[in-house]
């Protein structure tokens, strides 16, 4: 059977042949951007790095169903086409697929090669935009599968009511018929070559991570449901199963009591070492390809990535661009569309903007989640939202630890590395991209206390930003969420604003963020009596600070603009916030202090 695939990715491991002198020398190979076929890197002679070991550690687990989680391209998908050439029968006697890699040194494993009959199926490539187009892909996809196993028509292995059911595989077949139909396929394939089914199933969340973004998550988590159930839960004709994905998706979501599901997150030690690049990996590359004096440099930038207790692990697709290009760059990070992590952020609570702040200063914090994905509750709960990003990789657990007390596991999370950083640090500027005059006109205003000129570039910017960077809670509504923030990995008590204040607190954090180049910014800290909302203090001591309170007017308590303006520099005085900044050696005359009104749209600065 031909396995079905979509090629977009990368060689993952690097080789080694014996020398003249029957030593193990390292080999430089042609460094080929873009491959995801393990036959094709082992034909054209391209940089591998031997990840064979994954073949031995999967089977030898003995899990019916394994889901792995892994950050985008990280090797999951040649991972995967590496197991379906070991394995698939289609590729007996290709043992020259796999000499001089680990795995061929084992007799048993040599015997194991070509040996079972594979479902290779990948939902990489499904990001439709509906569901009605995300169906149909789908039912495609199962449809191609079918087609490469055409040959189960010919002779008497299928009966008449057989062959007609899969003659009638298209892509406009019924749901129930996309349900059964690879467990069917299953069936036939198990019958004919005497042997149960391996099946592996790439980037299964592909789709639903679209259909969160666009809007039709119910429904798609309906149709593949019934796919995975026939497929991984009901499926007699099933020898093992992997799924590979970048999240760990609510197994109640999609696996109706799937109990023989092995879930691997990036916080498991098994498999750790399997995907992605290890230090010493990254190292012998750089010396094989005459880079030795930049292993700091491509620590700075490429480190980082924690999988269970190991880290140290390198993303393969930066290190594969930089041993190509042999200079720096954002090459993960500028990969591919950064929709959801933008979406996450730009429409998430304030505090998820303020804590983004947090974390593009070199921060960490504190807090805790289930690993869980529950799509449907992205927009509601900022929990969910850091474990996604901690699944995609933007984030690192510098700490885990289960707390039984809460039956949540608790973490210490920091910007997984450079590369990361100017990811971030780009996406909030080009929130701003639309009036990016007008911003650098606010900033300098600012710097040079123009109030009058703030003023009028402040709401400028409101009117043109508001309505597509709110997060969907409107500033009206009074919430009152629970605020974390990350003071060397503490979470302190705060009092709980409403979400409008929050609101505007967040955007304006965003409009200032690109001056921590010359200026250290903070917010909701303490100092004198109290927690002042932002502070923006110079690196240099003889540039000016900035203490920024927010108030938001309440109409029907008779306030106004300027009342509150007044209000919020009365607090600055009264809660004494410069002291922070006076203890520090700032001259009272060089702090600057500032009252942000809001009401709607509309600004006023005094």
């Amino acid at each position: 059977m031909k396995a079905f695939t979509i090629p977009i990715y990368l060689p993952d491991m690097f080789c080694y042949t014996k020398c003249k002198e029957k030593r193990r020398e390292p080999v430089k190979k042609t460094i080929g951007i873009g491959y995801q076929d393990f036959k094709e890197i082992r034909m054209e002679n391209i940089f591998y790095i031997d990840k064979t070991h994954f073949i031995r550690e999967w089977w030898e687990a003995s899990d019916k169903v394994t889901l792995i989680t892994r950050p985008r391209r990280f090797g999951k998908t040649l991972n995967m086409s590496m197991l379906e050439k070991f394995f698939s029968v289609r590729y007996a006697g290709r043992e020259d697929l796999f000499q001089g890699l680990a795995i061929w040194e084992d007799e048993k494993y040599r015997r194991l090669q070509g040996t079972y009959p594979v479902l290779f199926i990948s939902f990489a490539d499904v990001k439709e935009t509906t569901y009605e187009q995300t169906r149909k892909r789908i039912c495609r996809i199962i449809k191609e599968v079918y087609n490469q196993c055409h040959f189960l028509l010919e002779g008497n292995l299928l009966n008449k009511s057989e062959k007609e059911d899969f003659l009638h595989i298209s892509v406009d077949m019924e749901d129930n018929e996309a349900s059964y139909s690879l467990k069917a396929l299953s069936n036939y394939l198990s019958r004919y070559y005497g042997k149960k089914v391996i099946i592996l199933l790439d980037e299964y969340d592909t789709p639903m991570q679209e259909a969160y973004v666009h809007g039709f998550w119910d429904e798609l988590v309906s149709f593949t449901r019934g796919i995975f159930n026939a497929l991984f839960k009901t499926n007699p004709y099933l020898k093992r199963a992997i799924m590979t994905g970048i999240t760990r998706v609510n197994k109640e979501s999609i696996f109706s009591d799937l109990n023989n599901l092995e879930v691997v997150t990036t916080t498991s030690d098994n498999y750790a070492d399997c995907f992605g690049f290890t230090e010493e990996e990254v190292f012998a590359a750089l010396d094989t390809y005459g880079l030795s004096e930049k292993k700091e440099e491509v620590k700075d930038w490429y480190d980082g990535f924690i999988f269970g207790k190991r880290k140290d692990i390198y993303n393969p697709w930066s290190i594969l661009h930089y041993l190509d290009k042999k200079k720096v760059g954002t090459y993960w990070a500028n990969s591919s569309s950064n929709n959801l992590t933008g979406k996450l952020i730009r429409e998430g609570s304030s505090e998820i903007k303020m804590i983004t702040e947090t974390l593009i200063q070199g921060k960490e914090f504190h807090t805790s989640f289930d690993e869980q994905i529950i799509f449907n509750q992205l927009d509601q709960d900022d929990s969910a939202v850091w474990s996604m990003l901690m699944a995609s990789g933007y984030l690192k657990p510098e700490y885990a630890e289960f707390n039984p007390k809460t039956g949540m596991t608790e973490y210490i999370l920091k910007l997984t590395n450079r590369e990361v950083y100017f990811m971030f640090h780009s996406m909030i500027k080009d929130w701003f991209g639309k009036c990016r005059q007008i911003h650098n006109a606010f900033l300098q205003a600012l710097l040079s206390h123009d109030s009058e000129g703030m003023n009028e570039y402040m709401n400028d910017i409101s009117s043109e930003l508001f309505s597509s960077f709110d997060t969907g809670k409107k500033p009206s509504v009074k919430l009152q969420p629970e605020r974390f923030h990350a003071v060397e990995a503490t979470t302190k008590s705060l009092t709980r604003p409403n979400s409008s204040v929050c609101f505007y607190h967040g955007f304006v954090l965003g409009l200032i963020v690109e001056l921590r180049e010359k200026y250290y910014i903070s917010s909701n800290k303490e100092s004198g009596f109290g927690r002042y909302d932002i502070m923006i203090e110079p690196k240099e001591k003889e540039a000016d600070a900035f203490i920024i309170e927010f108030k938001v007017v309440h109409a029907k308590n008779g306030e106004t603009l300027e009342t509150a303006v007044q209000a919020a520099l009365k607090q600055i005085e009264e809660k004494k916030y410069n002291l922070l900044l006076r203890n520090r050696g700032i001259s009272a005359e060089r702090i600057r202090k500032y009252g942000f009104a809001f009401e709607g749209k509309k600004v006023l600065i005094g």
